[in-house]
């Protein structure tokens, strides 16, 4: 996998985010507004960090990811709506574009992470998915993940995205190996706050079908 577009700043990797993330999650609602997509940079949840973009700098990051033929705007409608091509010009296919997404709108994450959190932009069937396409998006000569250093009390190394500027602090390079996981001593923080994350992804798609099921 190689990528040949431009190092991008903070804002202009939230912007991209948020459009990769609503395509997959809230099709019927993209392409995006610039109201819409302001609230999708600063939502309170799956953020990190949470940012309060205002309207000027999202405008000003969707011009210049134009130029770049990054971000498409719709002409002809009424209200002017946004798209993302940066997926179509790198070339991602559905697992690699899901894990982008979330390494894209809340930093660095280890594999669990990204499983855990995944429901919405692809269903991986396991974990050895994820770490399969984590390996695939460290080859090539501008690789679009990097593994960083296993942190203190951690069971598992945590991964970065590559479009911005290089997280050099940690890093273990691009690697096909995959690190050691450690015995876990117990459900931390993290654990518990992904599985209450799944709770809500599932009780949200029993919701959509009941939704379904009545509408029929």
């Amino acid at each position: 996998m190689m990528r040949t577009i431009r190092e991008l700043d903070a804002t202009e990797v939230r912007v991209l985010g948020a459009l990769m993330e609503k395509e997959r999650a809230t099709p019927d609602h993209y392409p995006m507004t610039i109201n819409a997509l302001i609230a999708a940079c600063n939502q309170k949840s799956n953020r990190e960090p949470v940012t309060e973009l205002s309207e000027t700098e999202v405008v000003e990051a969707l011009e210049r990811l134009r130029k770049d033929v990054l971000a498409w705007r719709s002409d002809g409608a009424r209200v002017e709506r946004w798209s993302q091509s940066i997926s179509r010009r790198l070339g991602l296919n559905t697992p690699s574009k899901a894990i982008l997404t979330l390494l894209m709108l809340r930093g660095p994450q280890t594999p669990g992470q990204l499983r855990s959190r995944s429901g919405r932009l692809y269903a991986f069937s396991d974990l050895g998915e994820v770490e399969a396409t984590l390996r695939e998006m460290t080859e090539g000569e501008a690789p679009l993940a990097v593994a960083l250093e296993r942190q203190p009390g951690t069971k598992e190394s945590r991964w970065a995205h590559r479009l911005g500027p290089e997280p050099t602090r940690d890093i273990i390079g691009s690697t096909t190996t995959m690190p050691t996981p450690q015995p876990a001593t117990g459900p931390g923080l993290s654990e518990r706050l992904d599985a209450v994350e799944r709770r809500v992804e599932e009780l949200a798609g029993e919701l959509r079908r009941l939704r379904e099921e009545l509408g029929s």
